[in-house]
């Protein structure tokens, strides 16, 4: 657990340290949680709320995002995978924490998490796009997490 806790803080952290390249590791943070979470829901929480704990030292400015986005999207997602069996469940879970947690950056803490490009007034055009990115991005992540399920079932077995 402490070492897909560290993973998820460095990957998340590199937008801070590695500008450029760093900002197209910071959402692949979402695969230490997930695993850890499929594994067992307690671990992958403490791992959560540890990966924010390391983040309030290594890069402050990324513990806004992860809580909201990426870490709350490897959680529901891993722990889906526990609850649920249909692929179109765990999707679903995913793609509802994802919206709830965006909106509530852009609208509830009027943070761009998104750019400029949006406002922090809500409307439903926004709302329908940020659902749509949602489904689409949780669907990859289960995608992916399918992937990692198999080849570790090839390790192990």
């Amino acid at each position: 657990m402490s070492i897909f806790t560290c993973i998820a803080a460095i990957l998340q952290a590199a937008g801070g340290f590695l500008p450029g390249i760093g900002y197209f590791l910071g959402p692949l943070a979402t695969a230490p949680i997930l695993v850890c979470s499929m594994f067992s829901i307690p671990f992958g929480v403490m791992s959560y709320f540890l990966t924010i704990m390391l983040l309030f030292i290594l890069q402050p400015s990324e513990l806004i995002i992860f809580p909201f986005t990426t870490g709350l999207l490897g959680l529901g997602i891993g722990a889906s995978f526990s609850l649920f069996r249909k692929r179109l469940s765990i999707i679903a879970i995913g793609t509802i924490l994802l919206l709830i947690g965006i909106m509530s950056l852009i609208f509830i803490f009027h943070f761009p998490v998104l750019g400029p490009a949006v406002s922090a007034s809500f409307s439903f055009l926004t709302a329908g796009s940020i659902f749509l990115f949602g489904f689409l991005y949780s669907w990859l992540w289960v995608e992916i997490a399918l992937i990692i399920i198999k080849r570790l079932k090839m390790i192990i077995v």
